[in-house]
């Protein structure tokens, strides 16, 4: 996936269901290992509640390595599986999701907690500010000082960052690009350069 909407802070929701406070936090994360770092963090917050339930959506929404979820307790699931529902549902990428529950001494019931860890998720996904992650390749490309010119206006027509930029005998240009624009880009450079133009990966 080379775009996607990924939260731009954390933010929490709290509501009370039969004396059981709920409280939901959602956060960027990258990656399970900071996710997992997320939920701990919230744990060490409220070390008397009685379940922090988790599910996260660490990478773009589509990478299924990137998934995870914990009932924390709670009957096998009716937490972490709705919560990750939830975050599937947003099309959301790099989030964390923890649910703090304090138990008020009213069981729920299963469908009632699959309800109360779901909704939580989706009131909290409500209220969080999201913004677009291009995922970006990066390039080399080296041109002449007569070539720049096209070069520049082909990456504002493609939507390609210009990183850096070193002029000695050529120009040397570090591109980044997002995967869906390279081989159109790299079709453009080369019609408008007569094949002279070539995009060097860069690892």
């Amino acid at each position: 996936m080379a775009e996607f909407l990924i939260p731009k802070a954390s933010t929490v929701f709290q509501e009370e269901i039969k004396k059981s406070k709920f409280i939901t936090y959602l956060a960027p994360t990258t990656g399970l290992a900071a996710a997992r770092d997320f939920w701990a963090e919230i744990k060490a917050l409220h070390p008397d509640a009685r379940h922090h339930c988790w599910a996260a959506v660490a990478g773009a929404p589509n990478d299924s390595q990137q998934l995870g979820f914990s009932d924390d307790g709670e009957p096998a699931g009716t937490a972490g599986k709705p919560m990750l529902a939830a975050l599937q549902g947003s099309n959301i990428g790099e989030i964390s999701a923890v649910v703090v529950r304090y138990y008020g001494g009213i069981l729920l019931g299963t469908g009632g907690l699959v309800r109360a860890y779901g909704n939580g998720v989706q009131q909290a996904l409500a209220q969080l500010q999201t913004e677009l992650k291009i995922e970006r390749q990066y390039f080399e490309l080296i041109c002449d000082y007569a070539q720049l010119k096209d070069v520049q206006q082909l990456c504002g027509q493609f939507r390609v960052l210009i990183e850096a930029q070193d002029f000695q005998q050529q120009i040397r240009l570090t591109l980044a690009l997002s995967e869906d624009q390279i081989v159109p880009f790299g079709q453009a450079l080369a019609e408008r350069s007569a094949g002279r133009l070539q995009l060097i990966a860069l690892k």
